[in-house]
């Protein structure tokens, strides 16, 4: 799993998606999240503008994952 540096108290959801490569757009990032196709710390997040923090994982399902560091 890969890990994602950020210098910020926290990311949002779809913004880490983004940055991370796990979606080409944030428009592909909005789409899978509503289609619940976003782990966070292994549940479903279907909330784009959550608050992603150092130490949480973000994974696709059947996908990649990154960790937040």
């Amino acid at each position: 799993m890969a890990q994602i540096k950020i210098t910020t108290e926290f990311i949002k959801l779809d913004a880490l998606l983004k940055f991370s490569g796990l979606a080409d757009t944030g428009g592909g990032a909005k789409v899978l999240i509503q289609e619940g196709k976003v782990l966070v710390n292994g549940e479903v997040c279907t909330m784009r503008g959550r608050k992603i923090r150092p130490g949480d994982t973000v994974t696709i399902i059947g996908g990649e994952g990154v960790t937040v560091v």
